[in-house]
């Protein structure tokens, strides 16, 4: 083979190469976005950021006010907890994370949600360090995390929420959800296992007491899911029938938030109504 067809096959394969490498994504104006994405390598921003709107989430009252209040504190450079939020699958646990966010953005309050994937913990000390330079209070999501036994990722997170070479900045506080209160499993086997077992459960059962905050979010009743429906239907002018409702419930076994607005965009669709 000539020198010039090596050229044209070693071009082609760099040609081919770089089409495989993703571009570098634009840089982010960490001091002015609404909310982003982390993703283990880098930022991109959310935009339009428009979560559900806090007035609209029912049933979850007390949780609301709490929430709201440490985000304001944080907001404005006051101490403030990292949040657990634990429970039922589809109570507002996500949402409430988001829209409390987006209401204190409403008020003027500096603050941006970064939203992180949970198994990408080992990568936060990479954001922790790219938000604490930015002069602006941020809340850092991980949505529904759990770990299985004898993960070493609870010890990095409590590394993270207390004291540790990972710790997080000052103007950046975790927001966690979770199904379990204490997050890790508690199917470690304290008769089988030699090695001081009952330490090694209280040692990850500890992970959730790092959280100041820890709210939990239980199943709806039957009062608390119509009550969801009545103030989704009357913010989109819907009419329902109250036993479509529960039975539509009834069919996916549950009664959440999450059921409630399902059951929402059933009857939108049903009256070819958009939902803005």
């Amino acid at each position: 083979m000539t020198g010039h067809a090596n050229d044209d096959v070693l071009s082609r394969i760099a040609d081919a190469l770089e089409r495989l490498v993703p571009p570098a994504a634009p840089p982010v104006n960490l001091a002015s976005g609404e909310a982003f994405v982390w993703n283990g390598r880098g930022l991109k921003a959310v935009a339009p950021f428009h979560p559900i709107d806090i007035d609209l989430l029912t049933g979850i009252d007390q949780q609301k006010a709490r929430v709201l209040d440490n985000s304001s504190r944080h907001a404005k450079g006051h101490p403030a907890h990292d949040v657990l939020l634990w429970g039922s699958r589809g109570m507002g646990k996500s949402a409430l994370s988001k829209s409390v966010v987006r209401a204190l953005q409403a008020r003027g309050e500096d603050i941006a949600l970064v939203e992180a994937p949970s198994d990408q913990l080992e990568k936060l000390p990479e954001l922790f360090e790219m938000l604490a330079a930015v002069p602006r209070s941020f809340v850092i999501f991980i949505d529904d995390i759990g770990f299985s036994e004898g993960s070493a990722e609870p010890r990095l997170l409590r590394s993270m929420l207390e004291g540790g070479t990972s710790e997080r900045p000052a103007n950046v506080r975790l927001y966690v959800t979770s199904n379990r209160r204490h997050i890790v499993s508690r199917q470690m086997s304290e008769q089988d296992d030699p090695i001081n077992p009952r330490d090694a459960v209280d040692d990850q059962l500890a992970l959730s007491d790092r959280f100041g905050l820890r709210l939990g979010f239980h199943a709806a009743s039957q009062d608390d899911y119509l009550a969801m429906i009545i103030r989704y239907a009357d913010a989109h002018g819907l009419d329902f029938d109250r036993d479509d409702a529960l039975l539509w419930a009834r069919q996916r076994g549950s009664r959440s938030g999450r059921v409630a607005w399902q059951y929402i965009v059933e009857l939108a669709g049903r009256a070819g109504k958009p939902l803005a």
